[in-house]
């Protein structure tokens, strides 16, 4: 098989040699490049490069132009018509410069005719600092030396060693930056103080320099192997005496050793002599992790260390803690006779743990009589009691390893927040980079002498649905006033921090909130529930996720508007509550649909609106709102209606818009009170008719009025005031037509209805005659005309004014007051068409007519 692969590779190399030999033949098979006057010149020498054509491997003969190009690196320097063409080139770079030479004919293209190198270098510099060394006592001799500034060119470097016994040993290395050489010979401790001569010699095509002789000993370039089989060993599992062991050659002298913690940085050191494999320790930590190495030497003053052995990792034994906990805790109350107590502690560094902390072990205490009524082991640093409130005690917590106890802490339960006058003042948290707050107060005040400690806590909020995160404490000195918390802080959390200033017996403390580092919450509170409770609304919301927060909350925002709304929504900005309970907003009124939402805001500012919620009020709005204003309009209307003219207008209003289907029924005259007192009053006076028309009618009998139609009659007065485009007389109105008889009338007396005779002078009887006095009438005027209807004349119940009209003017109502002080006797403007409204008729019974009624004069009254 070996046979196989080396005629293989032989074969592979035949091939490889022809390719090569061909391309040459074919590359200058046409001509010939020379260099003078040599392919390697020093650096700043001009060298003469020349192409020629060999016979018949011109152009063709129809050609009638053949030119010679060269080219260095592919950049044209000469161009020439011929056989030949020759260059003087200088100014060359260091290292080797190609030259090609190529034929043109008459076309373009150029056929290339051969090639040359030329290597640019300089002669080497004499070896410096040579120094050799051997490993071991049974290592070989290998030298190293400076070669100075690269020469560019292949250079030969010859080492050779000259010893004692006509020892004489040399190797050379080829190789553009050979500075180390192996003699491959191993010097013997035999004659360790035999001088040994090493010298190196340089040279290339430019020239060649050597080294000046460099002389040494055995014990001066032998370096001892490191150390090995590294152990240690610790006498009575202590830490007291430890021993530390390993192996060396047979030559080696000193020693040096080098251990440290494995988390430290720095090296002990420590220098023996003659320790033959072996050092004693007794500094060592228990329960530490440590690293130790080794290194050795032949000779005190001559040769060089070894390299260092191999890392030995070990951990020392343990040993009895040291120091006490800090221990810290909390006090609340559950109900009115028991309280929990919460105590908190912290690990022990290494150095006192000095092992592996098992347990601890807490024991509560009464004050009076320090006798142990409860005692507990754990493996946590934290414990929780439920003790009466009643009971006063003491705490003692202890740590302990395989070897013993720690001394326990002892610390008194009191109520640390129960002493207001010991609260630190002005306590503020500030951002002190993202790992940091910085925590200032205030002393308290004239207590500021009793105070003998402070501690700030701080503690992350609870998730939603998680346990509560530790407890974390610092302690400080009465004198300071500020402390920088860095344990356990997170960049956008919210941190609940207090301070406790401490005396003997008592403590008061000061809350805050902060955080190192804050941006605007990512998301908004989440509106869970409405309730209507007396006319406004209780909002809950779920608290923002504490990974949502982004920092300490500062307030929150409860935006409302009405749906469907483009006006701005309004807001209630409320300070932040660590437990939020419902919120009432007595600002939506009743009826109305509303849209709510909330956002939260950070020192940062504010976050994304929340859920969107809509509410509407059921209820009835609020009493006030409605009371009060009613009473303002109550006491206005009866402010106004106490004054005579206010209250004639709107009484004339309001019979102007009384519609004009509305009206009495016709009053039975036969059962009616007027008739009735009128029987009565006749029996008791009985005047003379003549008597009663001289002396006409008295203000305390009024004479009776002549009464007419008077659904669409008035005064041309009101007629005027109430309707402006009333029609003039003759004209339609609602399907007739008026008179002038029928568009006034007057309020003045007219004689009893017996002495009341017609133009004709025939008398008449008054529920035969209706009609209308003339404008020109007076009071005492029995001839003023009168209209006499037909005897079966019945009228319908628009034209008769009802039985309880006293509203009607006196007779003694002088003729010259004024209009507007006039009362209305019988007004109708109606907004509503009659033209579909008709008279009420009676399909049975015979009509009832007025001759049948007899009435007094003085039955109309005012």
């Amino acid at each position: 098989m070996a046979h196989m692969v080396r005629a293989c590779c032989l074969a592979l190399i035949f091939v490889l040699m022809s390719l090569l030999v061909k391309a040459k033949i074919d590359v200058c098979k046409r001509g010939d490049v020379t260099v003078k006057p040599s392919h390697i010149i020093s650096l700043g020498a001009a060298v003469n490069i020349s192409c020629s054509l060999k016979p018949k491997q011109g152009c063709p003969r129809h050609c009638s132009c053949k030119r010679l190009i060269l080219y260095e690196f592919g950049r044209r320097i000469q161009l020439q018509d011929g056989h030949s063409l020759s260059s003087q080139v200088s100014g060359l770079p260091l290292g080797t410069t190609l030259f090609v030479c190529k034929l043109t004919c008459s076309s373009n293209e150029e056929i290339q005719i051969c090639g040359a190198e030329v290597s640019v270098g300089v002669a080497p510099e004499q070896p410096q600092n040579i120094s050799c060394t051997q490993k071991g006592e049974r290592g070989t001799v290998a030298c190293t030396w400076d070669r100075g500034r690269d020469t560019h060119l292949y250079t030969a470097y010859t080492l050779q060693l000259n010893g004692p016994k006509n020892l004489a040993w040399h190797k050379q290395c080829i190789d553009y930056y050979c500075n180390r050489s192996d003699l491959g010979i191993n010097l013997t401790p035999q004659s360790p103080e035999s001088n040994y001569t090493v010298t190196v010699t340089a040279k290339n095509s430019l020239g060649s320099a050597s080294s000046f002789p460099s002389t040494f000993t055995f014990f001066d370039i032998v370096r001892p192997l490191p150390p090995w089989d590294i152990r240690i060993k610790f006498v009575n599992a202590s830490v007291s005496r430890c021993i530390l062991q390993w192996r060396d050659e047979g030559m080696v002298l000193l020693n040096r050793l080098r251990y440290r913690p494995s988390d430290s940085g720095s090296w002990n050191m420590v220098n023996t002599t003659n320790a033959k494999g072996r050092h004693d320790l007794s500094d060592l930590k228990p329960f530490t992790e440590y690293e130790f190495q080794v290194s050795s030497k032949l000779h005190l003053y001559k040769g060089s260390w070894s390299d260092w052995s191999e890392l030995l990792r070990t951990q020392t034994p343990e040993e009895e803690p040291t120091g006490t906990l800090d221990v810290w805790y909390t006090k609340q109350n559950i109900d009115y006779s028991r309280q929990q107590i919460s105590l908190f502690w912290k690990n022990l560094s290494a150095s006192e743990a000095r092992g592996k902390i098992l347990h601890y072990q807490v024991t509560f205490l009464e004050v009076e009589g320090e006798k142990a009524i409860l005692q507990n082991i754990t493996e946590h640093t934290s414990w929780i009691w439920v003790i009466p409130r009643t009971k006063n005690g003491a705490v003692a917590v202890s740590a302990a390893n395989s070897k013993g106890s720690s001394l326990p802490t002892c610390i008194n339960i009191m109520d640390l927040c129960g002493a207001g006058f010991l609260a630190p003042g002005q306590v503020s948290a500030n951002s002190e980079g993202e790992d940091n707050i910085l925590v200032t107060w205030e002393p308290p005040g004239k207590a500021a002498s009793a105070v003998q400690e402070y501690v700030v806590e701080w503690r992350e909020p609870r998730p939603r649905g998680g346990l509560r995160p530790p407890l974390n404490w610092l302690r400080t000195r009465p004198y300071n006033v500020s402390a920088l918390i860095s344990e356990n802080i997170k960049p956008y959390i919210c941190y609940e921090i207090r301070v406790h200033a401490l005396s003997r017996d008592q403590g008061g403390c000061s809350s805050i909130r902060g955080n190192s580092k804050h941006e605007a919450p990512r998301s908004g509170p989440h509106i869970n529930a409405f309730t209507e409770e007396k006319g406004s609304v209780l909002i809950s919301w779920d608290e923002i996720p504490v990974q949502k927060q982004r920092g300490c909350i500062l307030h929150y925002r409860i935006y409302w508007k009405e749906r469907d709304s483009n006006s701005q929504p309004q807001f209630y900005e409320i300070p932040y509550r660590v437990s939020p309970s419902p919120l009432a907003v007595d600002s939506l009124q009743p009826r109305v649909r509303y849209v709510l939402w909330m956002t939260a805001l950070t020192a940062a500012g504010e976050g994304p609106r929340g859920n969107e919620r809509e509410f509407c009020l059921q209820g009835k709005a609020n009493w006030r709102a409605f009371v009060v204003p009613s009473i303002c309009v109550a006491i206005l209307l009866v402010g106004l209606f106490s004054v005579r003219y206010f209250r004639q207008k709107v009484l004339l209003l309001l019979s102007a818009l009384r519609p004009q289907w509305y009206s009495r029924q016709i009053p039975d005259p036969a059962n009616s009170t007027w008739a009735k007192n009128f029987l009565i009053v006749e029996e008791k006076t009985q005047l003379p008719l003549d008597r009663l028309l001289a002396e006409g009618p008295t203000p305390e009998e009024p004479e009776p009025l002549l009464i007419s139609e008077v659904l669409h009659q008035m005064t041309p007065v009101f007629r005027h005031l109430l309707h402006p485009n009333w029609p003039e007389k003759g004209k339609r109105v609602q399907g007739r037509y008026t008179s002038e008889e029928d568009t006034e009338y007057s309020a003045s007396s007219s004689p009893p209805p017996k002495a009341l005779t017609a133009e004709t002078g025939q008398p008449v009887d008054l529920y035969k005659v209706l009609g209308s006095r003339g404008p020109d009438s007076q009071p005492g005027n029995p001839a003023s005309p009168v209209i006499v209807l037909p005897v079966d004349y019945l009228p319908t119940h628009e034209g008769y004014l009802p039985s309880n009209m006293d509203y009607l003017p006196s007779q003694e109502a002088p003729v010259t007051e004024p209009l507007e002080e006039l009362e209305p006797l019988h007004v109708s403007l109606s907004v509503f068409s009659t033209s579909c409204l008709h008279p009420r008729t009676f399909s049975c019974g015979e009509k009832l007519t007025l001759d049948r009624l007899k009435m007094g004069c003085g039955s109309l009254m005012l």
